[in-house]
């Protein structure tokens, strides 16, 4: 067939295509307009078809029986229009690109081939016979990202299929029109690549079903392992593989999960808003998103005021002439640590023995039961066994030792006093109570007497009510005093630095402040102490950024999902947290069982331009590796200027990058307090917003944002905002500069007021351009 008459078989299919997307959108919209009237119906009729009777027993069941006949009516047609909107949406994004690549593939022992066209979602023909278009994720589907035409193969429940690639096209489709079209022999074309990348950033993360590469495909569709570790150069595309291996797994395992069996840990809320449309793209629901900082904030509760991790890096950064400066850095490396996860053990042993704290319990500003008291019968119980079993025998007995207190309570004056300052709808209860239980009869004289003893009981277990609540929620341990004690106790394993770790630790404690660097280490010691509240719903937890995690966090996260399979997703060399200093990184073996993990690397990057990948790679260890893909444009620019033309030449820049029609531009600041200091200067200058730890998401345009907010984000344009010698020296710095330098895109420019960091001396000179 001639290119010419392949281009107009191709055109004249997918218009055959959208007739049958526009039919079946035709049906859906008919068909779920009548539903929906019959919902509505069913929704204001719903007590006109249910007979209601509760005489006696067998009619109260009959009524029952009919209650829930029409409520499952009712879902099922809910159900069912949910489904079908769904299916709606889903179909109106085929509509504009109703697929984005083809195979022809012939297995091996078959006469005749097989055309499968590629696309977000799988279509059939009207006589649901044949697929005019397959999910993307389906397993035939995989040819396209794995192999180039010749010898190919793909994995089914049942085996492998084994045959040859005759053709691999890929297509660029645009308001339901094919723009071009070529054939390729590899993954993906270069063409097809630098038309999606060669495109202005957006505010939200884009879907990349069309541009999978062969590594990415294998990070999605693995499902050999417990725990996967993904190393990704900046850029390489692991977030949104790990967003499409979300869609993939909802796929695969289509009746035994749902997106509530998922979750994902983001770096913030800033990036949850960027990568929430992902899925929805897709057709899946998103899955549950949450931070670490919300997630601790809901285990710890209200016991004490926590530091957040963005303000622990703002000190780490900032204070260095603080007096507890190094005692707040050597805190936060060791609690960082293993080492103590051992000791906090050690010190469950300890307990186990001696030393465990309570509370009272009082009652009316009386103590009703006292807290040595508790302790003795903690220590009467047999130290075999764990402290969560002997701390629920305690509340057994607690509970035992509150019905004893409550029914002497019922005699107090208190009680008969408020007994008779209630409501005349109180009374009328207890007397018919009373009547029903046969308690009176015409010729006693005590009648008065018992209804008061029956008010006194209704007032009284009122009162005990939230002292069982607390007992039950183990409001009588005294956990904060406990952590306290940690740091005060004899004999454990302590590092040699421990006593100024200490001091300031419970300084902070004093002042019912938590470190965040014992956050980890708080809610292991609460699940040690107490029984780990385990969340069995969750079935695959997705961890990204996970090199600002330490050993702890990543140890506390297998404790808290035991059930789960884990994809761990990061880049050692944007590990910007100050625990990362010469710790374990996520790829450490020690974190993972070596019989359950299987660890991935990502060294292509395809974010920036080749100019902007070849500046930043001497910035970092083992920067050599990474492979750039060959997408051209401008040098990075290095501009020395003095204070006062520093901004004058950024709103320059900025002006520069509008006229080229870059729409998302970063200024990018080592700090918050840079970023707000920088806002305050350049918002006269120029419409600019400012975007920090509160920032819930962004719009197009030009943002100042300190360097942690910008993780896992792109931009068309950058600009580092002062990347002098006094702002990026120390050597744990590296990796934030690295990290600001690698979100752009298109364009970089690096500013500094005065001698430049000497991370940028040490890049290649031909690799950039000074101004």
């Amino acid at each position: 067939m001639e290119k010419s008459e392949e281009r107009k078989f191709e055109e004249k299919r997918i218009e055959k295509v959208k007739k049958e997307i526009e039919r079946q959108l035709n049906t859906i919209t008919s068909y779920s307009g009548d539903l929906k009237t019959d919902v509505v119906h069913l929704r204001k009729t719903f007590w006109d078809d249910v007979t209601v009777n509760i005489e006696n027993d067998e009619d109260a069941v009959e009524t029952l029986a009919s209650i829930k006949q029409q409520a499952e009516m009712l879902s099922e047609r809910e159900r069912t229009h949910g489904q079908l909107h769904k299916r709606f949406k889903t179909l109106s994004r085929l509509k504009d690109a109703p697929y984005f690549g083809r195979i022809d593939f012939r297995e091996d022992g078959e006469k005749d081939k097989d055309i499968v066209y590629l696309g977000i979602s799988s279509l059939m023909d009207e006589k649901q016979e044949n697929f005019l278009i397959y999910d993307w994720r389906a397993p035939i589907s995989s040819l396209y990202y794995d192999y180039s035409p010749g010898y190919a193969k793909y994995e089914t429940v049942e085996g492998s299929i084994e045959g040859s690639m005759l053709l691999k096209r890929q297509f660029i489709t645009k308001n339901g029109r094919i723009t071009s079209m070529f054939d390729t022999g590899v993954t993906i074309g270069d063409e097809l690549l630098k038309e999606v990348l060669g495109n202005n950033a957006s505010t939200h993360m884009k879907t990349i079903v069309a541009t999978i590469q062969k590594e990415q495909n294998a990070l999605i569709r693995n499902e050999k392992s417990r725990y996967l570790i993904v190393q990704g150069a900046a850029g390489s595309g692991k977030t949104s593989a790990a967003l499409q291996r979300v869609a993939y797994l909802l796929y695969r395992h289509l009746h035994d999960l749902t997106a509530e069996n998922l979750m994902l840990f983001s770096p913030n809320p800033l990036f949850s808003s960027y990568v929430g449309t992902v899925l929805p793209e897709l057709g899946e629901d998103n899955v549950k998103q949450t931070t670490y900082r919300e997630y601790i904030e809901k285990e710890i509760g209200g016991r004490f005021k926590i530091e957040n991790p963005f303000k622990q890096l703002e000190y780490v950064l900032t204070y260095e002439e603080n007096d507890f400066y190094e005692a707040k850095l050597a805190g936060i490396q060791y609690k960082a640590t293993l080492s103590f996860q051992k000791l906090i053990d050690s010190y469950i042993d300890h307990l186990k023995e001696q030393d465990m704290i309570f509370k009272h319990i009082r009652f009316r500003g009386r103590m009703l039961i006292h807290a040595v008291k508790i302790k003795a019968y903690f220590y009467s119980l047999d130290s075999s066994i764990s402290i969560p079993n002997r701390i629920n025998l305690v509340v057994q007995w607690l509970l035992t030792e509150l019905s004893k207190k409550e029914r002497e309570e019922r005699e107090e004056e208190w009680a008969l006093e408020e007994s008779e300052l209630l409501e005349t709808e109180d009374y009328v209860n207890v007397y018919d109570q009373l009547q029903r239980e046969e308690a009176f009869s015409e010729n006693t004289f005590n009648d008065f007497e018992r209804e008061q003893k029956r008010l006194s009981r209704k007032i009284v277990k009122k009162y005990f009510k939230p002292l069982r609540a607390a007992v039950k929620k183990l409001k009588f341990i005294d956990d904060v005093a406990l952590y306290k004690q940690l740091f005060k106790v004899n004999g454990l394993p302590v590092p040699h630095d421990w006593e100024k770790i200490k001091a300031y630790t419970l300084k902070n404690l004093r002042k019912k402040h938590l470190p965040y660097e014992d956050t980890a280490p708080y809610i292991y010691f609460l699940g040690k102490l107490q029984g780990q509240r385990r969340n069995l719903l969750v079935q695959h937890l997705f961890i990204d950024e996970a090199q600002d995690y330490s050993p702890f966090q990543l140890m506390l996260f297998q404790e808290l999902f035991p059930r789960c399979q884990m994809t761990i997703l990061g880049d050692k060399n944007q590990a910007i947290y100050a625990h990362a200093m010469n710790g374990e990184t996520l790829l450490s073996p020690t974190l993972y069982n070596k019989e359950e993990r299987e660890e991935m690397t990502l060294l292509k990057s395809y974010r920036s331009t080749r100019e902007i990948v070849e500046f930043t790679k001497p910035l970092i260890q083992e920067g050599e590796k990474i492979e750039p893909f060959n997408r051209r444009g401008p040098k990075p620019v290095v501009s020395v200027v003095d204070d006062s033309f520093h901004h004058r030449r950024i709103a320059d820049y900025v002006k520069g990058f509008i006229d080229k029609g870059h729409t998302t531009i970063a200024i990018i600041c080592k700090t918050t307090r840079e970023s707000r200091e920088a806002y305050e200067k350049l918002e006269s200058l120029f419409h600019v917003q400012l975007m920090d730890e509160e920032t819930y998401s962004f719009q197009k345009g030009t943002i100042i944002l300190p360097v942690y907010l910008a993780k896992g984000i792109e931009f068309d344009a950058v600009i580092v905002y002062d990347a002098s010698s006094h702002k990026y020296e120390k050597e744990f710095e590296r990796n934030l500069f690295y990290t600001a330098c690698t979100r752009a895109m298109h364009e970089l420019c690096i500013c500094s007021r005065g001698p430049v960091s000497s991370f940028i001396q040490q890049a290649n000179q031909d690799t950039y351009r000074e101004e």
